[in-house]
């Protein structure tokens, strides 16, 4: 994450709280009645908060793919020994 997030403690967050923070600052942007300041600094605040987010569902995905990676091929050793062990010794 960049030096940016890192001042503004967001890479600290959970994705849970950054989601939050996000949603907080739309909202707070949506009401109106901010100064053309308040508005670019909650813009850039929750561009920041979304690219945290995306970083993190992408590392989270990663993980998963690789989980499944993993798993899908001792599934497939496991799914060739089971063969290979019934045609050597049929039940029938």
């Amino acid at each position: 994450m960049s030096n940016t997030t890192q001042d503004l403690g967001l890479s600290s967050l959970s994705f849970e709280e950054a989601l939050e923070r996000l949603d907080q600052t739309v909202k707070a942007m949506e009401l109106g009645g901010l100064s053309l300041s308040d508005v670019t600094r909650l813009f850039e605040e929750g561009m920041k908060l979304a690219q945290v987010c995306n970083d993190m569902l992408g590392a989270a995905e990663l993980r998963i793919s690789k989980i499944q990676t993993a798993y899908g091929e001792q599934m497939q050793i496991r799914d060739e020994d089971d063969r290979a062990s019934t045609l050597r010794n049929p039940s029938c």
